[in-house]
């Protein structure tokens, strides 16, 4: 596999359309896209997996897609042993591994394309970094937070506010919004693996 991609996100149907579980959406959405077979459990590790083949003229990228089923905070768990060598972290792997999650701090409809940089206080991305042993690999920051009429993001305060915002589902006034952002955040997918994580910054960090 030359890239693996991870939505994170939570298992179990009381999860499926959550603000928390937008990794997942975004990953389920790019599978379907490029005809992937459905996902299926993995025994080597805590996740859901299936494989794409992607092509873009002559070149061709084959995927491992996962989502790991040890629930958001131990996304690392499954995700670890994948960039991991006998304990050792292998930097090439991580490099080639992209994660994808929620952010309450960037508004519904954009999205932040990032390398080797820390968790922001995300605990998917946190244990993926302690498992990993590593910061080295990219992240795919969907926003989920609604925006006020000045376009000023509305960011819950407080962790009982927050776990609430984020365990929730989004409301039928944003269903056209997010359907808008999951494509964009497959079509970066698509050009952080054929034309690198910097292209794909400058043309999806925009605004």
């Amino acid at each position: 596999m030359s890239y693996i991609i991870a939505g994170l996100g939570n298992p179990g149907e009381e999860y499926k359309n959550t603000r928390h579980n937008v990794g997942r959406m975004v990953l389920e959405a790019f599978a379907k896209a490029h005809g992937a077979e459905d996902f299926a459990t993995t025994k080597k590790v805590q996740a859901l997996t299936t494989k794409v083949d992607l092509k873009k003229g002559k070149q061709q990228e084959s995927l491992l897609l996962m989502m790991p089923e040890t629930f958001m905070n131990n996304s690392g768990k499954a995700i670890g042993p994948l960039v991991t060598t006998m304990g050792k972290v292998s930097p090439k792997k991580a490099e080639k591994l992209i994660v994808i999650y929620d952010d309450f701090h960037i508004p519904l409809g954009s999205l932040k394309v990032s390398f080797n940089r820390s968790s922001g206080g995300h605990n998917g991305v946190e244990s993926v970094i302690k498992a990993a042993k590593t910061e080295g690999f990219v992240r795919i920051r969907v926003g989920v937070s609604p925006t006020t009429a000045s376009g000023k993001t509305k960011v819950p305060h407080g962790d009982k506010e927050v776990e609430k915002f984020i365990l929730g589902p989004f409301k039928s006034v944003e269903e056209a919004e997010l359907k808008k952002v999951i494509k964009r955040a497959v079509e970066a997918i698509e050009t952080i693996v054929f034309e690198g994580r910097e292209k794909a910054m400058s043309v999806y960090n925009a605004g």
